[in-house]
């Protein structure tokens, strides 16, 4: 970050908007009106509209201790994004509205937006609004994503029908395992200032964490190939949870084979070194922010042809409860033990 410190106050509510949407894009064809009226103006041709919203506070969701702002920008669009990837929605517009204390300089805000417009480029997505306020303590963020979908045919975590397959894309428990390396050099930091973490050989742990990507790529594979899935959620509070709510939703039970759940080989180093489990990891962390769903038998031959989706399971009758098989061959009951939002 730049030396200069530029206030806030100086530049006022609507100076500071000016200042941060200077260099907003449009892509998306059906922006008719983006930042600048009171409101934005879209027209979809046609197509249904989804709509997801995320809050993201400082001291709960992130730590300014080790998140660049630049990621914490990105990361703040990708989850959102990820949200209509499990409706199969393909992203058009967000919108970004912060909570800001004094603390923040302008160019701090600079760094933020950077991050903000990157992931807008990534994802070719417009961003079209939000709102500015004082926040008292922190930083607060609150983004708004919208998609487009073919008209019914979205997909809810509702859909799973008994015999359908369990699908999960990538690998699992990597961000939680980077979230605990974080922690780790944090507390050594505070302990002992001059000690500088070397993070380089974990970067993809400590990416997954402070830079994850919505799969926007797994749902265009998926519609190349003419998969629908009967039901679809993304892995952000831990795998358990998230198939717990689909199994709930859709009245229907799941067996997952542990030797199945896919985790990248540095994460097992880094469980190793903690002294964690890898399939807790992977069934708990949460943040991933993979694709879990299910798709019927039939589809099978055409989703192994994809390196990046793997069958983890099968969805069973109601009664039968959801569990998980051990590489052991024994059998325990699936428990949700992911985050929390609520949770004291």
């Amino acid at each position: 970050m730049s030396e200069e410190r530029t206030e806030i106050s100086t530049l006022g509510e609507f100076g500071l908007i000016r200042h941060l949407t200077d260099d907003n894009e449009t892509r998306q064809a059906g922006t008719l009106m983006s930042v600048g009226d009171d409101a934005a103006v879209i027209d979809h041709f046609g197509k249904q509209t989804v709509v997801t919203t995320d809050m993201l506070l400082e001291g709960v969701h992130f730590d300014l201790m080790y998140t660049p702002l630049k990621h914490l920008g990105y990361k703040a669009v990708a989850v959102n994004i990820s949200d209509l990837c499990a409706m199969m929605a393909t992203p058009t517009h967000i919108t970004v509205s912060i909570g800001i204390s004094n603390r923040f300089s302008v160019e701090a805000l600079d760094e933020f937006y950077q991050g903000v417009y990157a992931a807008c480029e990534r994802y070719q997505v417009d961003l079209v609004g939000g709102d500015t306020v004082s926040s008292l303590k922190g930083f607060v963020i609150s983004i708004t994503a919208i998609g487009e979908v073919t008209p019914n045919k979205f997909v809810t975590r509702t859909g799973a029908q008994v015999n359908d397959l369990i699908c999960v894309t990538g690998t699992l428990g990597s961000a939680y395992l980077g979230l605990q390396l974080l922690e780790r050099e944090k507390r050594i930091f505070l302990e002992n200032p001059g000690v500088q973490p070397d993070l380089q050989q974990r970067s993809h742990t400590v990416g997954r964490f402070l830079k994850p990507e919505a799969r926007t790529d797994v749902v265009e594979w998926l519609i190349e190939n003419d998969i629908v899935p009967r039901s679809m959620i993304d892995v952000s509070d831990g795998l358990s949870s998230e198939l717990l709510h689909i199994v709930t939703g859709s009245k229907v039970g799941c067996v997952v084979h542990e030797e199945k759940i896919p985790v990248h080989e540095e994460a097992r180093e880094m469980a190793l070194e903690f002294g964690l489990d890898t399939t807790t990891c992977a069934l708990n962390g949460g943040e991933d922010y993979e694709l879990l769903f299910t798709v019927a038998q039939s589809d099978y031959e055409k989703i192994s042809r994809s390196e990046q989706i793997s069958v983890i399971g099968y969805i069973t009758d109601a009664q039968e409860g959801a569990h998980l098989i051990t590489r052991q061959g024994n059998k325990h009951r699936l428990v949700a033990q992911g985050w929390n939002a609520f949770e004291t």
